[in-house]
């Protein structure tokens, strides 16, 4: 398979993208799904072509960092495994985002997982499609509890109940937590989702590479205009889809086969070594059906495992150096930081750590985000808590607050860690006392 591909900013498989601490591999996994075997193969080619560190991202994926000179025989491993695209300009495309609970989950509407097999298809195979932008995205929402819905996409599908039918809610350039642009049958998602490609490839110039450039400047109603010619269109239903918390990734949880769980782990700030994926892996083919989930939240599930086998798999997982539990470093996110990154003003991982460990102290476990630069590449969504580097061990500090773009309501300016912990431990005490 060629790796000739299109000039680009964002790693892929085929594209190995330089940085600090080595070069950097972005593995697309369908639906976020591995098989133990193939992260068998990711921990091989960490530890023998890399530098052993493995990131779970925040669209349900992977990353090997710190890749030297043996690139090519890097991506043939992967390669082989199964782990790349079925057409080499088809890498880029990949990006559609499931439940990580897609299929087993006890709430779901709809099993998501055969639409998105149909759907990744025709944009890997069709090379129309090919000259989408490597960060437009498409979000299948089921209806599940465990569901990532604050990260915006230019294309999310989101099944709702009316009257008992059920349809593809859609929305454009958004999280499926707004109100929707409208709806389609269910036999209709693929139509669906194919209409809204043609659509955007039409009339986006090749400077407007998301949807949102585009609807700037076309109205949303001319683009629905577009698409009813294509596709049949329902009136919106005109519900928007509430956000559960945001817990479900950690620890175990039931399916909808009540005999079976799922069980969550957190990798310290969304990184595993080699020696962890395997332990991790070794666990699912043991206990569970030979395959891993990853999550938006930087965390991973081993799904259909007995009841029975809950406890010995948590105390496992846990023995690897993962959590199970809601500790503060389960709760924390931060960028690579300026150890791997040239744009980071901090050190975000280890200054991460010396947070996570104040606030235990504290006896708090917040949703805090550390983002070395402005760009906040860990966190596609508003966190509740982001501190924003501005110095070496210095930080900005924001509170989300709903209506407000960017990173929320500047609360306190160049803080230290001592300083934000100390602030943070203060005002989650006031919240709690009153």
């Amino acid at each position: 398979m060629s790796s000739a591909l299109r000039p680009s900013a964002c790693p892929g498989l085929l594209r190995i993208v330089p940085a600090l601490d080595g070069g950097i591999c972005r593995i697309k996994l369908n639906g976020g799904s591995i098989s133990s075997v193939q992260a068998a193969v990711v921990a091989d080619a960490a530890e023998r072509f890399a530098s052993g560190t493995i990131e779970a991202t925040n669209r349900g994926n992977l990353q090997i960092r710190g890749i030297g000179n043996e690139q090519a025989a890097l991506i043939d491993s992967l390669l082989g495994a199964g782990l790349g695209p079925q057409t080499p300009a088809g890498d880029d495309v990949r990006n559609l985002m499931l439940s990580a609970s897609a299929g087993i989950d006890r709430h779901l509407l709809v099993d998501t997982r055969p639409l998105a097999n149909q759907i990744l298809g025709t944009v890997q195979n069709h090379e129309r499609y090919h000259a989408l932008s490597a960060k437009f995205a498409v979000q299948l929402d089921g209806g599940e509890a465990l569901a990532m819905l604050e990260h915006p996409h230019d294309l999310w599908l989101s099944a709702v109940d009316q009257g008992g039918a059920c349809w593809w809610a859609f929305g454009l350039a958004g999280c499926p937590t707004e109100a929707p642009a409208g709806a389609v049958r269910l036999e209709d998602g693929h139509a669906l989702v194919v209409a809204v490609l043609d659509v955007f490839l039409e009339r986006a110039r090749p400077d407007q590479t998301r949807m949102r450039h585009l609807l700037a400047e076309l109205p949303i109603v001319d683009v629905l205009a577009r698409l009813a010619e294509k596709v049949a269109l329902m009136p919106s239903p005109g519900c928007r889809r509430s956000a559960n918390p945001d817990t479900l990734h950690i620890g175990v949880h039931d399916q909808a086969d009540t005999r079976q769980v799922y069980i969550g782990a957190v990798p310290p700030l969304g990184r595993l070594t080699s020696t962890m994926l395997r332990g991790v892996a070794q666990s699912a083919e043991e206990f569970g059906d030979a395959s891993l989930r990853f999550t938006p939240w930087q965390s991973l599930l081993i799904p259909n495992v007995l009841r029975e086998h809950a406890g010995q798999i948590t105390r496992r997982l846990t023995q690897l150096g993962l959590f199970c539990d809601l500790d503060p470093l389960a709760r924390m996110i931060a960028c690579t930081g300026s150890a791997g990154c040239s744009k980071a003003l901090a050190d975000t991982k280890g200054d991460a750590l010396q947070l996570s460990g104040l606030l235990r102290r504290h006896g708090h476990v917040l949703n805090v985000h550390l983002s070395g630069c402005s760009r906040s590449c860990a966190a596609a969504h508003i966190a509740p808590i982001t501190m924003l580097a501005v110095g070496r061990d210095h930080y900005d500090l924001y509170f989300r607050e709903a209506g407000l773009p960017g990173f929320g309501v500047l609360h306190a300016r160049n803080l230290t860690i001592e300083a934000a912990a100390a602030l943070l431990d203060a005002r989650s005490r006031s919240l709690f006392d009153a």
